[in-house]
């Protein structure tokens, strides 16, 4: 408890082995700060679109609207750590060992991707399944092999669809009759244009094509996934402090990229989502928060050089694969991680044999 809340006061005399002075609290620390201006624009944006599903945005001032994303989000957040504080406690005694600060960082992030609508009940649950079964029974902190806070949502998407998808759900306490579909699941639902043209008529007459609104963030979604200018301060934070790795972001929104070139140049016509220009693929939906806060994930991630460069191509070409071939589940950057979280040792693992074999080359030629 005292490692948890406090600085320890026990210091090492001499023989130490410590590279430099970033511990786990201090990493978690940073992915936190990190985190905070999604979190605080997700709260403004929580009240700016509850506002303007009722009309009344011009009433509200700033403050209005933020606190009303306050008020929604602070009992998430303290039923999220409650619930997954109170399990790795109680672990942490029955197992006999300290208790560390690996949930500050899921904590904050399992709120951050939630619909803000979602029963409080729900998020326990989905907590507790998340630090029950994705990361408890692998050892705990720096064992599990999937990332915590996905875990919770793929639990949640599976376990209560109806409250994951759809146009109710990304909007607190919206207006009835008022559309809270997101940019990118109207995208997905435009299958059945006859056209190009009929097919780009559509969205734009929607009033959800502005990308400047998307980049923002002021457009229905996760709390914490809409503003794209926030997850980059946040993305800004955790590589100047070297807790995030720049080459696995870098190379989540090439394989992105990439892939959804492959659709324009070879995309039918009749099909909204095969048009859309690759590089606004990058942010719609989660895509951005993910590839800076989810894939980073230094423990569930390719731990090698090479590796982090095909394992983060990788989770971007497959999410946008999922999401244009699957109008059913757009959001598939989710899914795309967890896949390649569990695919990240065998990406190492065939890394390093790589490797070896090269350096064997190289002595057989000396010899």
């Amino acid at each position: 408890m005292d490692t948890f809340l406090f600085v320890p006061n026990t210091t090492s005399k001499s023989g130490t082995h410590i590279k430099d002075a970033i511990d786990l609290k201090r990493t978690m620390s940073v992915v936190v700060i990190a985190l905070i201006p999604a979190l605080l624009f997700g709260m403004y944006n929580i009240g700016y679109q509850h506002f303007l599903s009722l009309g009344k945005l011009a009433e509200n001032g700033l403050f209005d609207l933020f606190l009303f994303g306050f008020l929604k989000m602070l009992p998430v957040i303290i039923i999220s750590y409650v619930v997954g504080l109170g399990i790795e406690f109680a672990v942490a005694e029955m197992r006999g060992h300290e208790i560390n600060e690996g949930f500050l960082v899921s904590g904050m992030l399992i709120p951050l991707i939630m619909p803000i609508d979602a029963p409080l009940w729900m998020v326990a649950v989905s907590t507790a399944f998340a630090v029950i079964i994705g990361k408890e029974v692998f050892g705990g902190t720096g064992m599990n092999i999937w990332n915590p806070a996905l875990v919770a949502r793929a639990f949640f998407f599976f376990a209560y669809p109806s409250k994951m998808s759809g146009d109710a759900v990304w909007i607190a306490d919206k207006a009835d009759g008022f559309s809270g579909a997101t940019p990118l699941a109207h995208a997905a639902s435009l299958v059945d244009a006859t056209s190009k043209s009929a097919a780009e008529a559509i969205y734009s007459n929607s009033g959800l094509s502005n990308v400047w609104d998307m980049f923002v963030g002021l457009i229905p979604g996760s709390v914490g996934e809409t503003s794209v200018i926030a997850i980059l301060i946040g993305a800004v934070i955790l590589l100047a402090t070297g807790v995030a790795s720049w080459r696995i972001m870098l190379s989540v929104f090439a394989g992105g990229y990439v892939m959804g070139l492959i659709f324009n140049l070879v995309g039918g016509d009749n099909y909204y989502m095969t048009m859309i220009p690759a590089w606004q693929h990058l942010i719609m939906g989660g895509f951005a928060f993910g590839a800076v806060f989810m894939a980073t994930d230094p423990v569930t991630a390719s731990q090698t050089q090479t590796g982090k460069y095909i394992y983060g191509f990788l989770i971007g070409f497959m999410a946008i694969l999922m999401r244009v071939l699957n109008a059913g589940f757009p959001e598939a950057m989710m899914l795309a991680i967890l896949l390649m979280n569990t695919f990240a040792p065998l990406i190492d693992h065939y890394v390093v044999q790589a490797n070896i074999k090269r350096r064997m080359k190289r002595v057989k030629v000396k010899a």
